[in-house]
């Protein structure tokens, strides 16, 4: 029996990974959480499959701040494979405090990793990077795994620092590490300070959205969303299949949205109106860009798709937002 320890297990893209893993895996699941202002494991026992799977999680409480002592590499056990998924990403409390995403991304990664190390026959490690490492794409660029980095803020800078720690654990240590670069993802219990939930949300009480655009307000940002039930699919395809240590793998979505496209697709699904406002906000606010895009070529030539188009996997996710606000931090009685 295979078991993995998934870091930030709790948090939005980690809990869809406990999820996947759990309907197309035996494994056994390990879930590595500090449980903070963004995470909660309701998001797990909300499962449909909860009750049928429960016995194949442990949760162990630990913040990457602090290293992995003896006490809690004896709750985690054995462990086949980790995917280092805890974070802080939110760009404006980065910009606000730096240090706090230093800590988060850069020192708790390095504690992972020296763990990760200590494991006898570990498999595999999979550090969970981002596209923003990149900075902003000019468009007609897609940015490949190996371009030079250019970050535009200290979370981007943070996480292009724990790539950096994974490829020298890869180099000094010979940890079989690999890396993947993710856009923007969407899905279910996303917290509701997120783009797309907070789109249902302002739609779903008329109220008016902004939409962030260059500077003559007539051309939004955009981005390759990608749902976390594909990331969960591809970093377990990636598990699964033989890649050689130290490498790098983008994950995106299937087409280039800009996000008043996007606004206007969640407000014809939701059958209502939308009230919208561009605005020049990335002159305004330095450290947030326009535009982010990834090659996908290279986990397409390795086998790897999205198995449902964006349109399909957008309209279920926001009819499961509207049918359940309490997601969206909306009592049930005002919804």
């Amino acid at each position: 029996m295979q078991k993995i320890l998934i870091t930030g297990a709790c948090g939005f893209i980690g809990h869809h990974l406990v999820e996947h893993v759990l309907k197309n895996t035996d494994w056994d699941i390990v879930g590595l959480d500090r449980l903070d202002g963004t995470s909660t494991f309701n998001r797990i026992t909300d499962f449909e499959i909860w009750d049928e799977s429960k016995h194949r999680i442990k949760m162990v409480w630990h913040d990457l701040k602090a290293p992995i002592n003896e006490y809690v590499s004896a709750e985690i056990g054995k462990v086949d494979y980790i995917i280092h998924l805890a974070a802080s990403s939110h760009v404006n409390r980065s910009i606000e405090y730096p240090m706090e995403f230093v800590m988060d991304n850069v020192v708790g990664t390095c504690n992972l990793l020296d763990y990760a190390r200590t494991v006898k026959d570990i498999q595999k490690v999979v550090y969970f990077s981002t596209d923003e490492v990149f900075g902003p794409a000019p468009d007609n660029v897609e940015y490949k795994e190996w371009d030079r980095y250019r970050a535009s803020n200290t979370y981007a800078a943070s996480k292009a620092g724990g790539e950096e720690l994974a490829i020298a654990y890869e180099n000094t240590y010979k940890l079989p590490v690999i890396i993947t670069h993710c856009m923007n993802v969407f899905g279910e219990r996303q917290h509701p300070e997120k783009f797309l939930p907070m789109l249902v949300k302002k739609i779903l009480f008329d109220e008016e959205v902004i939409i962030h655009s260059d500077p003559t307000r007539t051309k939004s940002g955009s981005r390759f969303y990608i749902h976390a039930r594909d990331v969960s699919d591809c970093l377990l395809y990636l598990l699964n299949h033989e890649t050689n240590n130290g490498d790098k793998f983008n994950i995106r979505g299937y087409r280039e949205v800009d996000n008043l496209e996007l606004a206007q697709l969640v407000a014809k699904i939701m059958n209502k109106p939308l009230k919208y406002q561009m605005v020049d906000f990335h002159s305004s606010r330095p450290g947030h860009d326009l535009r982010y895009a990834l090659d996908g070529q290279k986990v397409k030539d390795l086998g790897w798709e999205p198995k449902l188009p964006f349109e399909e996997r957008l309209e279920k996710c926001v009819k499961w937002m509207v049918n359940r606000p309490k997601w969206l931090l909306i009592n049930n009685k005002n919804s």
